[in-house]
C-alpha cells in the first residue's frame, strides 16, 4: 500500500508557519513533527509513505503573490503523480475562541471511501483522545478533491486554546493521536 502522509504547511519558517499557538507554537514545526512520526510508524508496518515536505521547504519558487496557491497546485501534482492508495492532511486548528478544543477529522463527502476513513478515525480519536470532537465531517477542500483515493483532512487539535497547545507538543500525545490514524488505516483500506 502506498500512503500519502501529507504535510500541508509547506513553507520556510518566517515566510507561512500557518497558525501560531496561545503560546507560540508554529504550526508548520508540529505538522511536520507529526508527519514525520506517522511515516514511521506506517513504514514499520509495510506502508510506503510518501510526503509533499521533510523539512522546512516551500514548493513555490519565491515568496510573491500567489505563493499558497503554487505551493498547493504543486502538491496536488505530487498526490496525481503518485497515484496513492489514500491521503492524509495534518493540520493543526486555531479558532477566536480560546476554549475551542479536541483532534477532528474531515472528509469530501462525495467520496464515500474518504468518509469510511475519516469516520473510523474519528470514533478512534473519542476513545483515545481527550475533548476529541463529536464527529467527523464534509468539508469542500483543495487536497481533499485532489484524488479519487479516500483523502482525509486532520485538525490534531486547536493551538488557540493554551491546555491544547501544550498537549500537542507532547511527545506521549503526538503518538497517541499518530497510533489512532495508523490504527484506522489498517482497520479500513485494504493492503
Amino acid at each position: 500500500m502506498t500512503a500519502y502522509a501529507y504535510c500541508p504547511i509547506i513553507a520556510s519558517r518566517g515566510i507561512d508557519v500557518g497558525a501560531v499557538g496561545a503560546n507560540g507554537t508554529l504550526e508548520s514545526d508540529l505538522n511536520l513533527k507529526y508527519c514525520l512520526t506517522l511515516k514511521k510508524m506506517m513504514t514499520e508496518y509495510g506502508i510506503t509513505v510518501i510526503m509533499t515536505r521533510d523539512d522546512e521547504n516551500g514548493l513555490y519558487s519565491e515568496y510573491k503573490n500567489g505563493f499558497k496557491m503554487e505551493d498547493m497546485r504543486k502538491r496536488r501534482e505530487i498526490i496525481q503523480n503518485t497515484a496513492p492508495d489514500l491521503v492524509i492532511s495534518i493540520h493543526m486548528n486555531k479558532y477566536s475562541a480560546s476554549s475551542s478544543r479536541g483532534a477532528q477529522v474531515f472528509y469530501d463527502d462525495e467520496l464515500q471511501s474518504g468518509k469510511q476513513l475519516a469516520e473510523v478515525l474519528q470514533k478512534a480519536f473519542i476513545n483515545n483522545l481527550p475533548n476529541a470532537r463529536k464527529e467527523a465531517k464534509p468539508a469542500d477542500l483543495y487536497v481533499l478533491k485532489s484524488t479519487s483515493a479516500p483523502s482525509i483532512l486532520v485538525e490534531c487539535g486547536f493551538l488557540s486554546n493554551p491546555e491544547e497547545e501544550q498537549l500537542l507538543n507532547q511527545e506521549s500525545y503526538m503518538k497517541s493521536l499518530c497510533y489512532c490514524i495508523l490504527a484506522s488505516v489498517l482497520a479500513v483500506v485494504e493492503r
